[in-house]
């Protein structure tokens, strides 16, 4: 499952921010926080799971979920990166831009 498709869905980004102020959660108080069927919400999970982007550990009779920090490392190196190739090409363009201004005032 790519990140990506997982990341596109509001309640699948619920989730995370749920667990990312939580550190933890098991399912049953997962489910507790929609107002969708816990069968939905499972499906949810397991999209998250098949992309990584959290683990499951099952303890007695509970599943219970955290982030997987390590592949949210790799999304967010994947963000600084695109960001900075971003700035590099907002930069040439300034001075582009400041290098026709010069012309236009001489």
């Amino acid at each position: 499952m790519d990140m990506f498709v997982a990341l596109a869905d509001p309640t699948r980004r619920t989730i995370l921010e749920l667990l990312a102020s939580s550190g933890e959660l098991s399912a049953t108080a997962i489910y507790a926080q929609f107002p969708v069927s816990p069968q939905a919400v499972s499906q949810h999970l397991k999209v998250l799971r098949e992309a990584n982007l959290v683990e499951m550990e099952k303890r007695a009779q509970k599943h219970v979920y955290r982030l997987n920090l390590h592949t949210l490392s790799e999304f967010e190196a994947w963000v600084q990166q695109t960001k900075q190739r971003w700035n590099e090409r907002f930069d040439a363009l300034d001075a582009v831009l400041e290098a026709e201004k010069a012309k236009g005032d001489a």
